[in-house]
């Protein structure tokens, strides 16, 4: 099996890390892609020579979010004993927006294609947002019955505001670019063919021999 995540330095202290789970829109509840991009984010940070980190999905999609075929019983829902759910959600996909949150180094999200649900979300726990004219994003939750368990109800309202939050999660109804644009979720849009190279122009820089101060 291919590693589930990518990880590569490129010039001028710019990292490239990429969800590489093409076959399932690049899902990222599955426990070795949870663990595999903990410790990529983990060791990227420790690295003096990484001042900015740029996130993107392998294939047409950024992320689909949950992978449902794995996400029933023993998969993180739907258990006999309500309090392991809890305990899934807090040992499983919950810390990845703590280990966002720790970084020094900022995040830059280069949307490829789809950031649905908890692809979505991931999305949100970055610095800043560029998007193909591929992306759309959807706070897709409630369409499968259940609430954002990983941090996105948090997220969502402070990136596009309340009233926008609340369409989007009630709704479960995708955005596409534009108005992802319009209404704050990114602050680009570019052409397929030049999103790497905008995400990489706009990762914030810094000296190489410090890292930077991140926002927030």
């Amino acid at each position: 099996m291919t590693d589930p995540v990518l990880f590569e330095k490129g010039d001028g202290g710019i990292a490239t890390i990429t969800l590489n789970r093409p076959d399932t829109r690049n899902a990222i509840s599955d426990a070795d892609v949870i663990e595999a991009l903990l410790d990529t984010l983990a060791a990227a940070d420790r690295d003096i020579e990484v001042r900015a980190l740029v996130l993107t999905g392998a294939g047409s999609a950024f992320s689909s979010g949950g992978n449902i075929k794995t996400m029933g019983k023993g998969g993180g829902l739907a258990e006999e004993v309500p309090a392991q759910t809890r305990r899934n959600y807090r040992y499983g996909i919950q810390r990845l927006p703590l280990a966002f949150e720790a970084l020094e180094v900022p995040v830059v999200a280069a949307v490829n294609g789809p950031a649905i649900g908890a692809g979505c979300d991931l999305t949100l726990m970055c610095d800043l947002r560029i998007a193909s004219e591929n992306a759309r994003f959807a706070e897709s939750f409630v369409k499968i019955g259940i609430v954002p368990g990983d941090g996105g109800a948090w997220l969502l309202p402070r990136v596009v505001g309340f009233s926008k939050a609340c369409e989007m999660a009630l709704t479960g109804d995708p955005v596409d670019a534009q108005e992802a644009l319009a209404c704050g979720l990114v602050s680009r849009v570019v052409p397929a063919e030049e999103l790497m190279e905008a995400a990489h122009a706009r990762s914030p820089g810094g000296s190489p021999s410090t890292h930077p101060t991140r926002c927030g």
